[in-house]
């Protein structure tokens, strides 16, 4: 664990899910990982994409700072590593961005795979014409604190739901779902279940009405 500026990361204290296992999870679209999950594990729909057809599967990077503050997040671009997804824990603030065109190009570049943000972004043009997926509440001009405190690596909440660092999380037009790194392995099989039943669905409907 390191304390440095108000900042805490815990580093040492968790470890990201295997690649292959994560990169699974993208034949697979949000809704039918959710259904797979009995319909837990759903961030609150509140949350959205900034950008119409953003997709991403990644292992989170949580970060959690005081609300209109992003001094935690500029702190995660350190610990970013290729294939993870930023999850931010910014209390759903309205009146200040938390990320806009400088961190999400930076997100990108280290090679994140997405943002998902309880709060709001900024520079919405831009990250759009990047193509860098990013989720949040919403868009606001007003630009962040940089005091601290924060912590990155704990469990955060996001949308009502706890994710841990190293979970594997999901995003895609319908919303964000995240997957516990210690079922990951399981859920994928039930996911793959419901994958096969729904394309059964699918031919039957197209059977009825051909």
């Amino acid at each position: 664990m390191a304390t440095t500026l108000e900042l805490t990361v815990r580093k040492a204290e968790w470890t990201r899910p295997p690649r292959e296992l994560v990169r699974a999870f993208e034949a697979f679209p949000v809704a039918n990982i959710g259904d797979a999950m009995e319909r837990l594990g759903l961030v609150d729909g509140n949350i959205n994409p900034v950008w119409a057809g953003a997709h991403c599967v990644g292992s989170a990077l949580t970060v959690l700072g005081a609300a209109g503050d992003n001094a935690a997040v500029i702190e995660a671009l350190n610990y970013i590593e290729p294939g993870d997804i930023v999850v931010i824990n910014g209390f759903g603030h309205e009146h200040r961005a938390l990320v806009g065109e400088q961190l999400s190009q930076r997100f990108e570049a280290a090679g994140a795979t997405g943002a998902v943000i309880d709060g709001y972004i900024r520079d919405r043009a831009t990250i759009t014409s990047i193509k860098f997926p990013v989720f949040a509440r919403g868009t606001t001009p007003a630009g962040p604190f940089k005091n601290g405190p924060g912590v990155i690596g704990e469990p955060v909440a996001i949308g009502g739901i706890v994710c841990a660092a190293g979970d594997i999380v999901a995003a895609d037009d319908d919303g964000v779902v995240v997957i516990p790194q210690a079922r990951a392995a399981e859920i994928l099989e039930l996911v793959k279940a419901v994958a096969i039943h729904e394309a059964e669905m699918t031919a039957e409907i197209t059977r009825e009405y051909s």
